[in-house]
């Protein structure tokens, strides 16, 4: 029970990420390596204003810190033209520097003894149990950031930023502005990471400047591991399907660890294991329906 009410709490968490990486890897259509960074700015800025005691803050300057470091990584592909996945290992290079600053110089920050977003919740409801709480803080905070997301992507804005990623040349020759779209694009991508590292770092009471290696790869593990299981539809669907795949993503990361196959410090390759798999299910199923196609063709014939 508690392997899975913990793989359900960093699920619904990390899902905040999923959410960011399927803007970009799905609606823009542009990879962004921001996310490593940007997820370890959240962490950083979240724990540093909880130990001043104020974690709704950090919360908030976390989604701020993420946005405005997708709109540095968007600057550098739009106004110098630098590949996009180049300036997004840019900033998340540069971004290293500025997280040890954020956490003073140090390369971990502990929470332990102070009043977190958590511990509040907790304090409210003495009578509900520590993993109810938690779940339910969560859920809410996925809730409230995909509606968010749902509501935006069904503005005028967000039709312009899915259209840029159908097909750019033809929204530029619309008289729209194609750059700033993929700026604000990469920058809700890296609000989502940021807000998920602010909340991982109240919710595991720590903040590390290594946190976020790897990250990008348990994103796209999400989007598509959640695509397998319900599919590409509606992009509000695409955004549930992503927190249920970061859910599902978890789970399968604690079995895989739980067992006795794999030692506990083979979570990257496990990882690794799980995007290549996801990644080789959609042409394994395409090559097995074209071979049973043919193989209906020629009895046929």
């Amino acid at each position: 029970m508690t392997l899975f009410a913990g793989s359900l709490h960093l699920g619904l968490i990390y899902g905040l990420m999923a959410l960011g990486i399927y803007v970009t890897f799905r609606i823009l259509n542009t990879p962004d390596l921001t996310t490593d960074g940007s997820f370890t700015l959240g962490l950083a800025v979240s724990a540093s204003m909880t130990v001043l005691g104020m974690p709704a803050a950090g919360l908030v300057l976390g989604i701020a810190c993420g946005a405005l470091a997708g709109a540095v990584t968007g600057m550098l592909q739009t106004k110098l033209s630098i590949h996009p996945i180049l300036s997004g290992i840019l900033t998340m290079s540069g971004l290293y520097t500025v997280n040890l600053f954020i956490l003073g110089d140090r390369s971990n920050l502990s929470l332990l003894g102070t009043k977190h977003l958590f511990s509040y919740a907790l304090a409210m409801f003495p009578g509900v149990g520590k993993d109810i709480v938690r779940l339910a803080v969560a859920a809410l905070l996925v809730a409230a950031c995909l509606a968010a997301l749902s509501w935006f992507f069904g503005t005028h804005a967000g039709l312009c930023i899915r259209a840029t990623g159908d097909n750019d040349d033809m929204v530029r020759a619309s008289s729209i502005n194609v750059d700033r779209m993929r700026i604000i694009a990469i920058a809700i991508s890296n609000a989502c990471v940021g807000f998920s590292g602010a909340v991982a770092a109240q919710y595991q009471g720590f903040a590390d400047i290594g946190s976020g290696v790897g990250m990008m790869v348990v994103g796209l593990a999400s989007v598509i591991i959640g695509e397998i299981f319900f599919g590409r539809r509606s992009v509000t669907a695409g955004f549930l399907s992503a927190v249920c795949g970061s859910v599902i993503y978890r789970l399968i990361i604690a079995l895989a660890l739980k067992s006795d196959f794999f030692p506990a410090y083979a979570l990257k390759l496990v990882s690794a294991l799980i995007v290549t798999v996801a990644l080789a299910l959609p042409a394994a199923r395409e090559r097995l329906r074209v071979a049973r196609l043919r193989k209906e063709a020629r009895r046929d014939a």
